[in-house]
């Protein structure tokens, strides 16, 4: 297991890296994604995928960025839950917005558990607000997301000066 003072290193996820995903993916969502919609992602243009891996554990977490024109969606972030509260869902989300801005994307969206008050609170920190909600969306537990909106800063930037 990760030790407290280990930081995962970041990077481009690879085809190495489905199962691990997967596995991931299957221990933490009650209707997770197969390892073969992660392998597919990997050969579409309008997807970026990165992985937290620890030298002991090899992956232990990862974010799916989809975008198409100038908007995104965080389609899935993840981190073990042996891993979790250790920065490094903030890191790998920061990555992905780091992208977004590279991509010229003007906004970014994402659904979240209701109830995930960690994962909501991360998303606030860094400046995702509340734009709807998908009542019943989750299953096993049933429960309602929220679809959470995040707008580029160099795009309000442009809006204000003109």
């Amino acid at each position: 297991m990760m030790s407290e003072s280990t930081r995962a290193a970041l990077r481009a996820a690879t085809r190495n890296d489905v199962d691990a995903m997967a596995e991931i993916e299957r221990e933490l969502f009650s209707d997770p994604w197969p390892a073969s919609s992660f392998a597919s992602l990997m050969e579409q243009s309008h997807a970026r995928m990165y992985v937290a891996i620890d030298i002991a554990d090899g992956v232990v977490g990862y974010c799916v960025l989809l975008h198409v024109l100038d908007e995104g969606e965080i389609a899935n972030i993840a981190v073990m839950p042996a891993c979790q509260r250790r920065g490094i869902a903030s890191r790998l989300l920061d990555l992905a917005m780091s992208d977004a801005v590279g991509l010229a994307l003007r906004f970014l969206y994402l659904e979240v558990r209701v109830g995930n008050a960690a994962a909501r609170a991360l998303y606030a920190s860094r400046g995702f607000l509340a734009i709807g909600r998908r009542r019943g969306y989750y299953r096993d537990p049933i429960e309602d997301a929220l679809v959470l909106q995040w707008v580029n800063p160099a795009d309000m930037a442009e809006k204000s000066s003109t």
